[in-house]
């Protein structure tokens, strides 16, 4: 597959869509997504991997396969970065990380009824992860924005509920990242679900 063609895979058309479907600025199917991330830090044994191989396609209906799709992609760590210690940017997962997994589960029906079933399959496989990654925090990658690991209750973000997510995303970083926070928008004018808020 060609890198143009990639850009058609990626963005949900069939494979084999022709690439001159780009000039097409009509709008097409809406998609919808839910996104998951995790770090593995330790090999998962070759007896773990089939089990996550049929919990991913217990994921998937034949029935459906033309209106939803699931990639786990498996994005390895290691090399440079695991030189580079933790407290030196925002980004923490370095060393002693294997590799970093995205779930990513996508479809183009649309209701309630069908998002509702395809957030809970994603769910299920990602409490099936759980023996396989990162604890105390499970660590996430901030880029895979998951509402699921916590977010604001309000308007306005606590420390200690930002937290929940915040050190998820940042490990031991989340402290001095509020501080930060408190010297550039003390007034937090700049928030969404998910984040960081003024140290007070």
């Amino acid at each position: 597959m060609r890198w143009v063609e990639t850009t058609l895979f990626w963005a949900g058309f069939p494979i084999g869509t022709p690439i001159e479907t780009l000039l097409n600025r009509t709008i097409w199917t809406p998609l919808f997504f839910k996104n998951k991330s995790d770090y593995v830090k330790n090999v998962i044994p070759k007896e773990s991997l089939n089990k996550i191989w049929k919990m991913t396609m217990a994921m998937m209906n034949r029935n459906d396969i033309n209106k939803t799709r699931f990639d786990l992609e498996c994005s390895p760590y290691g090399g440079k970065m695991n030189v580079i210690p933790e407290s030196n940017t925002p980004f923490p997962h370095r060393k002693g990380n294997l590799f970093l997994i995205q779930y990513a589960f996508s479809w183009i029906d649309e209701g309630n009824n069908v998002s509702f079933n395809n957030i809970k399959k994603l769910r299920k496989l990602y409490d099936g992860m759980t023996p396989y990654v990162s604890k105390d925090p499970r660590e996430c990658f901030l880029n895979y924005r998951d509402l699921d690991i916590g977010s604001n209750r309000s308007n306005e973000t606590s420390f200690d509920d930002a937290k929940i997510y915040g050190r998820k995303y940042f490990k031991d970083n989340y402290t001095r990242l509020t501080k930060v926070k408190a010297s550039v928008d003390p007034n937090n004018f700049f928030k969404y679900e998910q984040s960081i808020p003024p140290i007070k």
